[in-house]
């Protein structure tokens, strides 16, 4: 069982790893900015804001896994470069005593290689609303990469070029930095549920520290 603090647990994705990692029986604190959203969700939840360094740095101790599913919604997408600096800052804070937890940052698909060579973002017809979002996935996945695993044990796992609620089906591909497409070629999917499996098997292997890494069927 791992004690794990989530930020963004009430969005589409961080609902899903909750259930998910709930379900395994693992120990989940929500991290949120208002309570009341998950007063029945069945993980202990705490007010918190992952912008804020003394904020995580507050949740992350004794935890042995923060995860960040947090998304700009319809604001800023440069709220996630912050939040991944945040994160990191707050666990460098934690006393030389206790230990640092291990990160693990919901990523895009933006900055992936296509089978064509060229990245995700690259591709014509990507409206610029969306190609904004998938550069700031990508600055942010640029500072995690500044940060020595021995510093801190990061992983950031990307979609694949589609997301969107569906089936748990409980089986997925992976790879790093090469988007998975369907063994048809006829595109890259994922649904939100096998996404949240991914990310949960990941929280207990510990298999891609310092990487990112990628889910797809």
């Amino acid at each position: 069982m791992a004690k794990i603090a989530l930020f963004g647990a009430t969005g589409t994705i961080g609902a899903r790893v909750l259930r998910e990692a709930l379900g395994r029986g693992h120990q989940v604190t929500a991290v949120v900015r208002d309570p009341a959203k998950l007063a029945d969700s069945g993980a202990e939840v705490v007010r918190g804001d992952v912008l804020d360094p003394h904020s995580v740095a507050e949740v992350a101790g004794g935890r042995d896994v923060v995860v960040s599913a947090v998304g700009p919604g319809s604001g800023d997408p440069g709220v996630l470069v912050t939040a991944a600096k945040s994160l990191i800052g707050g666990v460098c804070t934690l006393g030389p005593d206790e230990p640092r937890p291990r990160v693990i940052v919901v990523g895009g698909a933006g900055s992936l290689r296509t089978p064509g060579g060229q990245l995700v973002w690259d591709a014509a017809g990507v409206p610029e609303p969306v190609r904004a979002l998938m550069h700031a996935h990508g600055e942010a996945l640029d500072f995690l990469r500044t940060v020595p695993v021995e510093e801190v044990r990061w992983s950031c796992l990307s979609p694949a070029a589609q997301i969107a609620p569906g089936e748990r089906r409980g089986t997925y591909r992976l790879a790093l930095d090469d988007l998975v497409v369907d063994e048809d070629g006829g595109g890259s999917h994922i649904s939100v549920e096998d996404y949240a499996v991914a990310l949960v098997d990941e929280i207990e292997r510990d298999a891609h520290a310092g990487k990112r890494f990628t889910v797809g069927y």
